[in-house]
């Protein structure tokens, strides 16, 4: 049985941290947001990457009415060093205020999935999440405000 160690010349001993759980912070006002828009008769989409970049297809055209948009914000709070890894939940419908649903699709994240997280407790590390909204005609999806939630798993690995 040995009860303790000797050295002779320079000890040294390290011993890693122990897994601490992760943190993840959402303020609902930072969710995904898509901004004002307007729709012809066929639609189409409108993304948001992870970086806020706004872009459209079909025939959706952005409009300029003072309405933000941006990903979706995360603030999680890990030990430096920790992998963790994110799981998008499945599409999911919003609806509108005015009647009518469209589907919003989860993207791609920055950093990317999986990432490292290096910010220091209490400092956090900001993850970002883009998605695309699908949008018919404007008989199918009326002018209003559209609401909804998704899912999002963060996975400590």
């Amino acid at each position: 049985m040995v009860l303790g160690a000797v050295c002779y010349g320079t000890c040294a001993s390290a011993q890693v941290k122990p897994p601490r759980p992760l943190t993840v912070y959402f303020d609902p006002g930072q969710g995904m947001r898509f901004g004002a828009f307007f729709q012809s008769i066929s639609g189409g989409t409108v993304s948001i990457s992870p970086g806020g970049v706004r872009t459209f297809t079909g025939t959706v055209v952005g409009a300029d009415l003072g309405v933000a948009y941006g990903a979706a914000d995360f603030e999680i709070n890990a030990e430096p060093g920790t992998h963790i890894g994110i799981l998008n939940g499945p599409d999911v419908s919003l609806y509108g205020s005015n009647g009518g649903t469209m589907t919003l699709h989860l993207g791609t994240s920055f950093p990317s999935s999986p990432f490292i997280s290096t910010a220091m407790p209490p400092s956090h590390t900001s993850v970002k999440i883009g998605g695309t909204l699908t949008v018919s005609s404007p008989v199918a999806n009326p002018s209003g405000s559209y609401t909804g939630s998704f899912m999002v798993t963060f996975i400590q690995e």
